[in-house]
């Protein structure tokens, strides 16, 4: 009789905690895709206020508030990221290649930005900014793009021109032709978005293999 009751006190002990193993990790998941998708609903929003802020600071003549508040939310992001030195690396190269990019089109007479960068033949620096903070929705928001190139380069013919004419709109720039405007930025963007998530993926160490 003793001994019946130490073996059923036993397997009361026991049966908790092996039962509860299987209902905490669903709940732990569900908790963590929360989070997950909580900050990339929070990068989102700062990538759209730092966009705001340079150009509306941009079309108000106050374009170094702009560019710190977008530098500020680059610098915030890379401090919190998993990996900084990959959101850094990746920062300075959009920076780089946004600054050539920006250089062409105004080479070529295809956006003017109305001051702050033109007289020395060189972009104004509200819109450089906007590409490192621009990269940092590429490994969080914008992930999800990574291997699905077609769909990254459709979005990215659809998305960048509207960008600028949102841009123009708000009093930020001007172009000329609007056909040419919009063919040669449709055209640049349909290739600078998915090179670029290719090198965030590659930095982040993710295989770059297209996905469905």
């Amino acid at each position: 009789m003793a001994s019946a009751v130490r073996g059923a006190a036993s397997g009361a002990v026991s049966r908790p905690a092996s039962d509860a193993t299987p209902g905490t990790a669903p709940r732990a998941n569900s908790g963590a895709a929360s989070l997950t998708t909580l900050r990339k609903a929070v990068n989102f929003i700062a990538f759209q206020a730092g966009w705001f802020a340079c150009v509306l600071g941009a079309a108000h003549g106050q374009a170094a508030w702009g560019v710190a508040a977008a530098l500020f939310i680059v610098a915030v992001h890379v401090a919190t990221a998993a990996r900084p030195s990959v959101e850094a690396r990746l920062a300075v190269i959009a920076l780089g290649l946004g600054a050539v990019w920006e250089w062409v089109m105004l080479a070529l007479g295809v956006v003017d930005h109305g001051g702050g960068g033109e007289g020395v033949g060189l972009p104004p620096a509200w819109i450089v900014a906007l590409w490192p903070l621009f990269a940092t929705t590429l490994n969080a928001s914008l992930a999800w793009l990574q291997g699905r190139w077609l769909v990254a380069a459709l979005l990215g013919a659809v998305a960048g021109p509207a960008a600028y004419w949102a841009g123009a709109r708000l009093g930020a720039l001007s172009f000329g032709d609007p056909l040419l405007f919009v063919a040669e930025l449709a055209a640049g963007w349909a290739v600078l978005t998915p090179v670029l998530l290719a090198i965030a993926a590659r930095l982040a160490g993710a295989s770059p293999e297209p996905r469905r």
